[in-house]
């Protein structure tokens, strides 16, 4: 799994020209699911993702957590994180989750992260998607592997 984590002021995902989904403070988040992804370790990625201190305290130190700031959540699912540019110029895919497993794992991402945040929007599963945003920052997160 590889979440891309995006600190915003705002963020909004849009489907043929209709938001589908979209938020305030908070972090947009880009998710790429790979081919042995489990329930278990997207808790692992969900815990440290909402555990995040990277919002600044009053002291300017970034030092509070997406809960502590009421922050919002944008879930985006995203396949090519699993880009492969080691062989010539076009990226192969082969590492990432086949789509019935990465739709199953990104669904069940939104519905555990909405147990503990009020506010989680999503894009739409495989559909061309739109986003805008206003990275707050910037600052930008990338988890992978490396944290499990």
């Amino acid at each position: 799994m590889k979440l891309v984590i995006q600190r915003v002021n705002y963020a909004e995902v849009k489907v043929d020209g209709e938001s589908v989904g979209k938020i305030g403070k908070g972090f947009l988040v880009f998710i790429g699911v790979g081919q042995n992804n489990t329930r278990e370790i997207a808790d692992k990625y969900l815990k440290k993702l909402l555990g995040l201190r990277i919002f600044e305290d009053d002291a300017g130190k970034t030092n509070l957590s997406l809960n502590d700031v009421q922050g919002q959540l944008l879930f985006v699912s995203q396949f090519t994180l699993y880009a492969n540019c080691k062989k010539g110029n076009r990226p192969s895919f082969i590492e990432a989750g086949a789509p019935i497993l990465a739709e199953q794992l990104y669904e069940y991402m939104i519905a555990e992260a909405a147990k503990s945040i009020p506010v989680v929007q999503h894009g739409v599963f495989g559909a061309d998607m739109k986003i805008s945003l206003e990275n707050d920052g910037p600052f930008t997160i990338v988890l992978d592997e490396s944290i499990l």
